[in-house]
């Protein structure tokens, strides 16, 4: 029965080894998924600073239609003081068709045009969707796939990380 006492204790051993190394495994992998997001920016924002390229989708246009000039005026004012966006234009009154409600309907509407960067954008259009009066409010975004370096710099400047 001696030979059995040194191979339970071994066997605890390594069981307990295992488990820890399973643990440590685990957590890694939660802090990696966690951290994932801010590992992401930083390691775009390296590669832009040691290339000097840019890495396409990093900054995104959102389309934003609105009823009338003021609310127009009103939202792109709350998406700039909120820092959501480096800038908002506000296009003229345009002619929009469009289905609601099984019916084709004529309208006139006001387009927003919002350059921010892409990790912003779920934010703006939670932002968007809270304060703006339609029920089904057009927000569209589209990754910028290239432009002026100088440009999307500065909108990496006014635009903070999320």
């Amino acid at each position: 029965m001696d030979w059995f006492c040194p191979r339970c204790h071994t066997d605890q051993i390594s069981h307990n080894m295992t488990r820890t190394r399973l643990l440590v495994i685990f957590w890694t992998l939660i802090l990696t998924m966690m951290l994932y997001p801010m590992m992401s920016m930083l390691a775009i924002q390296l590669y832009t600073a040691l290339s000097g390229s840019y890495v396409a989708g990093h900054h995104s246009l959102l389309l934003i239609n609105c009823p009338t000039e003021q609310t127009a005026k009103d939202i792109g004012r709350n998406i700039m003081e909120k820092r959501m966006a480096a800038c908002v234009n506000i296009l003229p009154r345009t002619s929009t068709m469009f289905y609601w409600k099984g019916e084709i309907q004529d309208a006139s509407e006001i387009l927003l045009l919002v350059r921010t960067r892409t990790s912003m954008i779920q934010r703006l259009i939670d932002f968007v969707k809270a304060i703006h009066p339609y029920q089904t409010p057009e927000i569209l975004s589209f990754p910028i796939q290239d432009g002026s370096q100088s440009y999307l710099k500065w909108i990496d400047d006014a635009v903070p990380d999320v």
